[in-house]
């Protein structure tokens, strides 16, 4: 019976994790909105009937870290510093890893700051535990 390439094997969405400026950021439970587009420039010279495109800036979209609640001092001081309009710039890496522990693939987020931060709805019925959401500004992205 042929034996299956661990390279044809997907790898799970679970097995990652978060570096700021280089250093483990602690745990999250998930992380959403990495993404990159470019902008469509479109123009007609003259008598020409074809509508012609070409890439023009690429935009990159917001990136939301989730992690069960935990007083994190330093994302907090971050938050407020961004708040009070001495916001700073912060490199964040998204790196996944195979099952392993090795690292397979790095986003890297360049001059982010925080710009929403919001805490999951409390239920008095429910075992939910209390989860928060950080959202970030990213001005330029690269996979590694």
């Amino acid at each position: 019976m042929p034996t299956r390439r661990a390279e044809l094997d997907h790898v799970g969405a679970y097995n990652f994790s978060v570096e700021i400026q280089g250093v483990a950021a602690g745990y999250f439970k998930g992380v959403d909105g990495i993404n990159c587009e470019i902008e469509v420039i479109e123009f007609q010279d003259g008598d020409d009937l074809t509508l012609r495109k070409r890439p023009g800036r690429s935009k990159f979209g917001d990136v939301t870290l989730k992690k069960g609640y935990i007083v994190t001092a330093e994302l907090q001081e971050w938050w407020k510093a961004a708040r009070d309009g001495q916001y700073d710039r912060r490199d964040i890496s998204i790196c996944l890893h195979d099952n392993a522990g090795n690292e397979i693939r790095r986003w890297n987020l360049y001059g982010c700051w925080p710009k929403q931060w919001k805490v999951n709805a409390f239920d008095g019925k429910g075992n939910d535990v209390v989860t928060e959401e950080i959202t970030f500004v990213v001005e330029e992205a690269e996979i590694a």
